[in-house]
């Protein structure tokens, strides 16, 4: 069977576009049922107090506040704890608040105006605590314990708790790290520190739940982990999962950012309590003090060398700042930080990673989580040790880097390892060898990094329908987060069946209409996604050939599919709608693909950037950015681009802007005219290359991920830049030019 309708491999444009540019996509704070009612929280102004009392003629008279119609407190609800997979978190605050952000007390109001003249009115009365705001101090003997019932909680990771203050402990372990910092001529140890970053997605959390007539949960949330919510919604308020249903809206950017389920357990108590829908959406101000932005880091590591540059052993300690509670984590225990050790030929190596609690806003996913934070402080260190060592950072990796045959320092042989290929084209088109341009005033620096990371698993439910008109409508549980892959699922869809990508509807299911959905996240849906798609089109190809072969008696191996036409050499074509008409009006077929991770894959990916120090400033203009890519079948090189585009812009602010301040315990820059993410003037000169790998990888048509790979490298690559420009030895980020500055005047000195 053939078919032709060509999209792979070309740059199609957003088949989901419209209907976001015309205002037809429906996001959560768009649904607007009958009564809504609009809820706000009370939120605590200390990041770390007991709750003395709560006056009861201050509740009394938030309640009387006309358009009010409920004001909750912990007192009001059962004292569930929730979270994403380690259970810590109360609803509302119940005796101790451990973050300036925490939610205290909820109203349900008309409109948001009353909302907020109620709760001005409520009267909290708090005792302040000493807060632990540093990660490091969280697990000294002595610190405070700021979850003294941990191992009562559901969801604990496996394993002794260490210390009180952990949240999760993981280790991964390769050879002997002792023997091979004792067979080092020379041993390097640094410690790096990493701030918060938020996912800054145009749309804040928001949802919208309801206890409808029949006395099930109606909800919506924008989540891109539907199943995991209602999983999650389950767990705090009593009621079994069929008994709710989360049904499907767009989300305005996600990031990692939006795979929980923020308030979605408020909004429930208080639909429970008016018997109203209760819609709630949080301002900008309380996505910056109380979201699940990326986990601050403080990380030592220490790495012996031989004066060849051969690396003999690599340590690293991780320690991960989860903030007042690890609610927001989508796993047990820790995942952060398996790559930090990077693609090298190390025989012996160790990771200790480490998720604490302190008294800042609790973290979650962002973009490759823990990568960005480890790898910047992996690579920065590789260039610290090339210079001492004497040699061309470049040449310094090219020596360490794994090959195929070789092993990675975790012990796994990954196969066609492109990683060289990968760095010899990076050098090549970043000129790194000319001469850098001279400017007065201005020290230019050029600096690399790269790293590699997985394919991502899961499973995913697809079903595809034609009827009689010749309509394909594709069915998917998986929320439209703004990353493309609505627009590739049709391009696969439309490459096998021979029907313009354009043309096909997309139906999102609900959680009722499918048994289960991983979700997105993890870079996983091109391959799991499309894999389902892939594999759901052949079989109703299968189906299309043998009602042909039926009807007509064609051969069911010559049958093909174009234009929207089913074709057989020698024969009139008839179109889709037709032939399904005359096999009785609709033709359907459902596939679910599960898979676990290929751990014999991984991507490379190599960056490398050129800065401009002002001398008299210290400020960093990065003028021209090379990043390459390990790719395989690239199947819509726009949206392809555009992934490679945002991780770099994010890196950037990684790197340079993005600074989420705290001045004791709260959260300063409460704006997104204070928290500084770059704009288009701050790209540099972008220049892209894709290196593509003869085995491809596990998506269909041998595509591989992209989402995630080129985030975790950015920010080294220009801090080692700025080093090489300025001598300035930099171990925190983000880079402001007034510390960069107060470097470059002390090594004057």
């Amino acid at each position: 069977m053939t078919s032709s309708y060509e999209t792979i491999g070309r740059p199609v444009g957003r088949a989901e576009g419209p209907a976001k540019v015309t205002g037809q996509a429906i996001f959560p704070a768009d649904v607007n049922l009958p009564g809504t009612l609009v809820g706000k929280c009370l939120r605590s102004p200390f990041p770390y107090a007991k709750i003395v009392s709560i006056d009861a003629d201050s509740l009394a008279a938030a309640r009387q506040v006309p358009g009010v119609h409920a004001v909750l407190t912990a007192d009001d609800i059962p004292p569930h704890l929730v979270g994403r997979m380690l259970r810590d978190m109360p609803i509302l605050a119940r005796d101790v608040v451990r973050f300036a952000g925490q939610k205290v007390a909820v109203v349900a109001a008309e409109d948001d105006d009353i909302a907020e003249e109620a709760l001005n009115l409520i009267q909290v009365e708090y005792e302040e605590l000493d807060a632990i705001l540093d990660p490091s101090d969280s697990i000294k003997p002595g610190a405070p314990v700021l979850h003294p019932d941990f191992a009562e909680y559901a969801g604990i990771p496996d394993g002794v708790q260490e210390h009180p203050n952990i949240a999760g402990l993981a280790s991964w372990s390769r050879g002997d790290v002792e023997q091979g910092f004792a067979e080092a001529d020379l041993i390097f140890e640094h410690t790096f520190r990493t701030n918060h970053q938020h996912q800054a997605y145009i749309e804040p959390h928001a949802s919208v739940v309801f206890l409808d007539a029949t006395g099930r949960v109606q909800t919506w949330v924008n989540s891109k982990m539907p199943f995991q919510v209602r999983q999650q919604l389950s767990d705090g308020i009593d009621m079994p999962t069929d008994q709710i249903r989360v049904n499907p809206t767009t989300i305005g950017g996600d990031f990692g950012g939006k795979g929980g389920f923020m308030d979605t357990h408020l909004g429930f108590w208080l639909s429970k309590t008016t018997g109203r829908p209760i819609r709630m959406a949080m301002t900008y101000i309380e996505e910056l003090m109380a979201g699940n932005p990326r986990h601050p880091a403080v990380m030592t590591f220490k790495t012996g060398v031989k004066k060849d540059g051969s690396i003999t052993a690599r340590q690293a300690h991780l320690v991960y700042d989860s903030g007042g509670y690890a609610a927001f984590k989508p796993q047990r225990g820790v995942t952060y930080g398996s790559r930090c050790l990077g693609p090298y030929k190390i025989p012996h190596g160790h990771i200790d990673s480490f998720v604490v609690y302190t008294n800042k806003v609790p973290c979650g996913s962002m973009r490759a989580p823990g990568d960005p934070q480890s790898i910047f402080a992996a690579e920065v260190q590789m260039d610290l040790i090339a210079r001492e060592l004497g040699m061309d950072p470049v040449e310094f990796r090219r020596k360490n880097l794994v090959q195929d045959g070789d092993t990675s320092p975790l012990g796994h042989r990954w196969q066609n390892i492109m990683g060289l290929r990968t760095l010899e084209a990076a050098v090549k088109e970043a000129g790194y060898q000319d001469a850098k341009p001279q400017t007065p005033g201005k020290l230019t620096g050029r600096g690399m990094a790269l790293c590699e990371r997985h394919v991502g698993a899961g499973s995913s439910t697809v079903r595809i329908s034609i009827d009689s008109d010749g309509i394909v409508t594709l069915y998917t549980a998986l929320p439209d987060t703004g990353s493309g892959f609505y627009t590739v699922l049709r391009q696969i869809l439309g490459q096998e069946l021979g029907v313009a990508y354009d043309e096909i509807k997309l139906e999102n299911w609900s959680t009722d209409d499918v048994a289960f959905e991983t979700g997105v996240g993890g870079s996983r849906v091109t391959h799991v996604a499309g894999q389902a798609v892939y594999r759901a089109a052949q079989e109703l190809k299968q189906k299309l050939a043998a009602t042909a072969a039926d009807l007509f008696g064609w051969s069911e191996d010559k049958t093909g599919f174009s234009q929207g036409q089913v074709t057989a050499p020698g024969q009139t074509a008839v179109s889709l709608g037709e032939l399904v008409s005359r096999s009785g009006g609709l033709l359907e077929a459902d596939h679910t693909y599960d898979s676990e991770r290929d751990e014999d894959i991984t991507v490379f990916c190599v960056q490398i950037a050129e800065v401009d120090v002002d001398v008299e400033t210290g400020q960093v203009q990065l003028t021209k950015f090379t990043t390459a890519h390990d790719v395989g079948t690239i199947l819509n090189p726009l949206g392809h681009q555009g992934q490679i585009d945002g991780t770099v812009m994010q890196g950037i602010g990684y790197a340079l802007t993005e600074d989420l301040q705290y001045d004791d315990g709260h959260v300063t820059t409460l704006s997104m005219g204070e928290y500084k993410i770059p704009t288009m003037p701050d790209m540099p000169e972008l220049r892209t290359v894709l290196v593509k790998s003869e085995s491809g990888g596990p998506s269909p048509y041998g595509g591989k991920a992209i989402g995630e790979q080129g985030i975790s490298s950015v920010a080294p690559a220009i801090v080692n830049a700025i080093f090489d420009a300025t001598g300035v030895t930099i171990t925190e980020i983000p880079v402001s030019s007034e510390k960069l500055l107060r470097a470059i005047r002390g090594l004057s000195k």
